[in-house]
């Protein structure tokens, strides 16, 4: 159903299922943020030493990100090139051609 990519250290299921990061089933986040990126960047490596990016709160090592990553990039490239994405993309541009005209 999804791309797992790690347990946490409470028991709950980390995977990417279709365009985003999931938590235990919950949306956790639709991107990763690289730790040098976040605000906070000094106290989260001091918490999680190894960790090098962010799935939302949950921190991840290089090789999860990786997984992360490619999961999300496959499951990207799948809905951009599908009739739905396709239309969403026709419709954000019409959107944005109408309202320059406005």
């Amino acid at each position: 159903m999804g791309t797992y990519i790690k347990t946490t250290e409470d028991g709950r299921r980390l995977q990417v299922i279709g365009r985003a990061v999931y938590l235990d089933g919950v949306k956790e986040a639709e991107w990763l943020l690289a730790i040098v990126q976040h605000p906070n960047w000094k106290a989260i490596l001091e918490a999680v030493p190894n960790a090098t990016h962010l799935a939302g709160r949950v921190p991840l090592t290089w090789e999860e990100a990786l997984v992360a990553q490619a999961a999300l990039n496959e499951a990207r490239d799948a809905y951009e090139s599908s009739p739905t994405g396709i239309a969403e993309r026709m419709r954000v541009s019409i959107n944005v051609v109408t309202s320059i005209r406005d």
